[in-house]
């Protein structure tokens, strides 16, 4: 019985950190306002106002508005949440000292970054079933390929995320905020991330290449034609590498 008492200091395993993290970076990231308007009402807003307004657009769609942009808004909730909504909150955090104070808990480094992907991995479920939901709800029917959907949103996550931590990491959390909103409404209109790459004509060979092009086609490809895209998921693989590099090196924890 006198051992039954004995105390055990030393820290959580791993695995009980990273999910204690994950969760608490979703709840904050969910409790926000703006980060909530990025996650979730401007893709509704957008999907509902894009299905409305194709009969009045004369736009170039290989099949029905619904079919065409589910996928385009699935895809720009990704692109939101890994990339916008990340790079907010982690800016931020580094002008708060969050991330510093973190970096002298248990919690290693690498413990953090699987927090935040989680986070970010638990926050977009919840934005697929909602999206989904509404979709169905327009007269969506989707051919889906379960694979390339996975595929699409892991490969588009690490792509975002990375190009988001290297602008949070690079800037200033009041810069940050800025660029981060700019590249968003940027890529939202002209990145073939709701529209497909082939509604921009000869510009489409270009948008193709870039992270919002390739996740956008790569959805649609999941999603519209039940299969997989290699060149999409390569590029975003790409992008992905290229920002984990370059974050690597540029990022500072304070």
């Amino acid at each position: 019985m006198s051992g039954t008492f004995t105390p055990r200091p030393g820290a959580a395993p791993l695995h009980r950190m990273v999910l204690a993290q994950a969760s608490m970076e979703a709840r904050l990231m969910l409790r926000n306002g703006e980060q909530l308007l990025l996650a979730i009402v401007i893709p509704v807003i957008v999907l509902v106002g894009a299905v409305q307004g194709a009969d009045r657009i004369d736009l170039e769609l290989s099949g029905r508005p619904i079919d065409e942009f589910a996928p385009g808004v699935l895809a720009l909730a990704v692109m939101s949440t890994a990339f916008t909504s990340l790079a907010i909150a982690t800016g931020f955090e580094r002008r708060y000292g969050v991330i510093k104070r973190l970096g002298s808990s248990p919690l290693p480094r690498t413990g953090l970054l699987l927090g935040k992907i989680g986070a970010l991995l638990l926050v977009e479920l919840l934005q697929g079933v909602v999206i989904t939901a509404v979709a169905l709800g327009l007269g969506w029917d989707p051919d889906v390929s379960v694979l390339g959907v996975l595929l699409t949103v892991v490969a588009g996550t690490a792509a975002f995320a990375s190009l988001g931590l290297l602008l949070a990491g690079a800037l200033r959390a009041e810069a940050t905020l800025a660029a981060a909103n700019l590249v968003y409404l940027l890529l939202m209109a002209g990145g073939a991330v709701v529209l497909p790459s082939t509604a921009y004509g000869a510009f489409g060979d270009v948008v193709r290449w870039l992270p919002s092009g390739a996740l956008g086609d790569s959805m649609r490809a999941a999603l519209l034609d039940g299969a997989l895209d290699p060149m999409g998921l390569a590029v975003l693989a790409g992008w992905a590498v290229v920002g984990a590099v370059l974050t690597a090196r540029t990022f500072t924890w304070e």
